[in-house]
């Protein structure tokens, strides 16, 4: 009876979020895509950093966020991190791509020509006897690469974004809820702002329909808005609606295993190249511009946490610097096309110090239990990233240009992108504060969202898998 009344609410979600899209009335049959030549070396370099992107989620989200929880919910996150990179690619396959990146014709959402990978796969022609793969539309994707290609490398964001959300839950939501927000918030949430933002939308710069903010639109190379504001917002909304871990603050919960946490961090690290340096779409001196601005700017952030450790307790700590490094990387990716390595560097140390304090005075001073720091290196650190890319942005690196403001970018060379930035980010805070919430109170209403007291007790690896992560002889 139990599972029966999970699989209706399961079904019902599921059919509110498609009627709300189908509702739209967005399906349009797409143009004829101008003809392209297929850049056999900017396909090698997306594919391998679609690779790169995807060993971010595991194992080195999975890594990292395990070694942070007590050792009776180690294979929980593991779980949710190796299942989310399951499930949120075949959505993505199905619709989710489309929803982001299937045409400009409609400020607010994409539409359906490549629902179920329509106009996406690989054909046969039968005239000439050769098989055909598409390439993207040069007025959609200004890239010489398969359709195949951009949807996968987008696809590994769709993945790790909604997994980056699960550090401010952990050790307390029952798995069956989190599946089915997940669905719905990639669905509701992340797939209207990626088609916002990059798929010719009402924040995307250059776009039509983003006149309305300024500037020509807001800048996001890598995904400061879709993938680290949206998810670090929707994790503070996730622990403030599921309460305090049982014990929280008044019995110590130490990380059970830095060692995993250094190795996932450094994975990121690692992995993050692919994040921003992909973003260029191509294998050419843009992309060195992100790769280098992404790699200082993470280097920044980790002596500058590991400093402040140093300065005010005395001792610099494993868990400090990683997470001074991941917020390097969270800060510099909006910015990482737009800016110099130098300005990277600026930028790396202003969030090391503003992440420290997020997630030591601010997080103590309010009491909410973000378990793992989400809301405060990812909501945080991808907010001011995304406000100083409005500040360092330089027309020097060739990412853009905007001609109605002679090609000037960002406050310091006298361009106008600043006040676009700001109302980006407060548009995005929006989005994810609302969907976030309905979407939980739904589901909190239907199957519930947290597991029962004996359950969190006992830890989510046998309550929640019947598995335990350490075995003892």
């Amino acid at each position: 009876m139990k599972l029966r009344k999970k699989l209706v609410a399961v079904g019902l979600l599921s059919a509110m979020a498609w009627l709300i899209l189908a509702s739209t009335g967005l399906a349009q049959t797409p143009s004829a895509p101008p003809k392209a030549t297929l850049d056999t070396g900017d396909n090698a370099w997306m594919l391998t950093s679609s690779a790169l992107v995807l060993m971010m989620t595991g194992p080195g989200l999975a890594l990292f966020y395990s070694g942070l929880v007590r050792k009776k919910n180690v294979l929980g996150v593991m779980m949710q991190c190796v299942f989310l990179m399951c499930l949120m690619s075949v959505i993505w396959a199905i619709y989710g791509y489309t929803l982001a990146f299937g045409g400009d014709g409609n400020a607010w959402i994409g539409d359906f020509r490549y629902l179920f990978m329509h106009g996406a796969e690989a054909t046969w022609d039968a005239a000439t006897g050769k098989p055909v793969t598409p390439l993207c539309d040069p007025k959609l994707v200004a890239a010489n690469i398969p359709v195949l290609t951009h949807m996968l490398f987008q696809g590994m964001f769709f993945v790790i974004t909604p997994a980056l959300i699960c550090g401010a839950f952990a050790e307390r939501m029952k798995f069956s809820a989190m599946v089915v927000f997940m669905i719905l918030w990639g669905t509701l949430v992340y797939c209207p702002l990626a088609h916002w933002v990059w798929g010719g939308g009402l924040l995307a710069y250059g776009s039509e329909h983003a006149k309305g903010i300024g500037a020509g639109g807001a800048l996001d190379f890598a995904g400061g808005t879709v993938v680290h504001i949206s998810s670090g917002v929707s994790a503070l909304i996730c622990a403030l609606l599921l309460g305090k871990r049982l014990g929280y603050g008044s019995e110590p919960m130490p990380p059970h295993n830095l060692t995993y946490t250094a190795i996932g961090a450094t994975m990121l690290w690692v992995g993050w190249f692919g994040f921003n340096a992909g973003s260029a779409l191509a294998a050419n001196g843009l992309a060195a511009s992100a790769f280098a601005a992404t790699h200082f700017a993470a280097a920044a952030g980790g002596l500058t946490w590991a400093a402040i450790e140093w300065f005010f307790r005395g001792k610099p700590t494993v868990l400090g610097t990683c997470s001074g490094v991941v917020a390097g990387l969270v800060c510099i990716t909006p910015a990482s096309g737009y800016v110099t390595p130098m300005s990277a560097i600026l930028m790396g140390v202003a969030v090391g110090i503003v992440c420290y304090l997020s997630c030591t005075a601010l997080k103590s001073r309010f009491k909410y239990d973000d378990s793992l720091d989400a809301f405060g290196v990812h909501g945080v650190g991808g907010t001011l990233g995304a406000i100083l890319t409005g500040v360092f942005a330089t027309r020097a690196t060739g990412a853009t240009f905007d001609i109605s403001h002679a090609n000037l970018l960002g406050l310091l060379e006298g361009g106008p992108v600043l006040k676009a930035q700001v109302m980006a980010v407060l548009i995005t805070w929006g989005l994810a504060i609302v969907g976030t919430f309905v979407i939980l109170k739904a589901i909190d209403a239907t199957i519930g969202l947290r597991v029962s007291r004996e359950a969190e007790i006992e830890g989510l690896d046998f309550s929640q898998h019947g598995e335990e992560g350490y075995i003892f002889i």
